[in-house]
């Protein structure tokens, strides 16, 4: 059996790895920056522990730098959680330095934490060598446009190591061939100007395939330099743009590369002020496009008109199978639109009207709709 023993002295716990311990949470318990030194002591030898969790507990960045020492020599751990401890640029640039030695940490959390753009900074600086980091949680750090330069540059030169078909590694660095697979930038308050150095990287970068920029007072022109880099890039599967001030004219942006872009499978653009004329040129995306299977449109302003716009349009649509129009003006009207376009469509098996004033027949016919095409994909 795993055992794990705390003290009362949650600043002072004992650490039994067993080998089978493999997760070890210590979430909110508060050990701060002494329990997070203890704890780096027990993985400088430790072979087993994979995953370390350690999300809210006060540790700083005194005990950012304990755990950044002992990631130096650690060969197992694969997944650490570092979100709301408060470690500032101070604590981002220990973490940034063990990452530039460090063979075995996929996974990494440092959300909330203050980290600023110079924290942005030292972990750009890191991504630029570091060869196994492929996904990185930033989000509310402030890290603002200049961070989110940083972490762009990064994306454009991040490279990894080739391994065989015989399992050992190459010495040759391929070029634009990056590590890092998910990216979460989300409120760091980049605005137009940092996504213009996002959408600048994404133009080269190869493997990221999650980019979350929501909450981020991206505008319309913002939007435009995103969907400039979607004309071009092959990889990139899922984008969150929502809580952003795009409205109608920044859907239209998007609209314009998902006519040629075939990666995208996943587009989340709620609280976004799109409206029904945004409604209407997302509808038009939809009717050629052949690659999104999940689109969220929560929270815009789309009233019946818009709501009719996405109807005719899921006429056609053979590959959208999660649509979300919650917290809309749909009402009774547009709802008989989508339930009328439903008896055609084949493919969409999950739809959120939550909030929108539907009505009961309108939802009845909506939801009979949904629980064919669901036992119709499950065949």
């Amino acid at each position: 059996m795993s055992i794990f023993i705390i003290s009362r002295d949650t600043s002072n716990p004992s650490v039994n790895f067993t080998t089978t311990l493999t997760t070890l949470n210590l979430k909110c318990v508060r050990i701060g920056d002494k329990g997070a030194h203890h704890i780096a002591d027990a993985l400088r030898t430790n072979t087993t522990l994979t995953i370390l969790d350690l999300h809210y507990n006060g540790i700083g960045y005194e005990g950012a730098q304990h755990i950044a020492d002992a990631l130096r020599t650690n060969m197992t751990l694969t997944t650490l959680d570092l979100h709301y401890n408060g470690i500032g640029y101070e604590g981002a640039q220990h973490i940034a330095d063990a990452l530039r030695t460090n063979k075995t940490l996929t996974t990494l959390d440092l959300s909330y934490n203050g980290i600023g753009y110079e924290g942005a900074q030292h972990i750009g600086d890191a991504l630029q060598t570091n060869t196994t980091l492929n996904q990185l949680d930033l989000g509310n750090n402030y890290i603002d446009a200049e961070g989110a330069q940083h972490i762009a540059d990064a994306l454009r030169t991040n490279k990894v190591v080739l391994i065989s078909f015989h399992g050992r590694w190459s010495t040759q660095s391929v070029s634009h061939q990056q590590t890092l697979t998910t990216l979460d930038l989300d409120r760091n308050k980049i605005g137009d100007a940092g996504a213009q150095h996002i959408a600048d990287a994404l133009r080269t970068n190869k493997t990221l395939n999650q980019l979350d920029l929501h909450y981020n007072g991206i505008g319309y022109e913002g939007t435009q330099h995103i969907a400039d880099a979607l004309r071009t890039n092959k990889t990139l599967t899922a984008l969150h743009l929502g809580n952003s001030r795009i409205d109608a004219e920044g859907a239209q942006h998007i609209v314009d590369a998902l006519r040629t872009n075939t990666a995208l499978t996943t587009l989340n653009l709620p609280s976004s002020g799109i409206g029904d004329e945004g409604a209407q040129h997302i509808a038009d995306a939809l009717r050629t496009n052949k690659t999104l299977t999940t689109l969220d449109l929560h929270y815009n302003g789309i009233g019946y008109e818009g709501a009719q716009h996405i109807a005719d349009a899921l006429r056609t649509n053979k590959t959208l199978t999660t649509l979300d129009l919650g917290n809309n003006y749909i009402d009774a009207e547009g709802a008989q639109h989508i339930a009328d376009a439903l008896r055609t469509n084949k493919t969409l098996t999950t739809l959120r009207l939550d909030s929108d004033e539907i009505g009961d027949e309108a939802g009845q016919l909506i939801a009979d709709a949904l629980c064919r095409n669901a036992s119709v994909n499950m065949v």
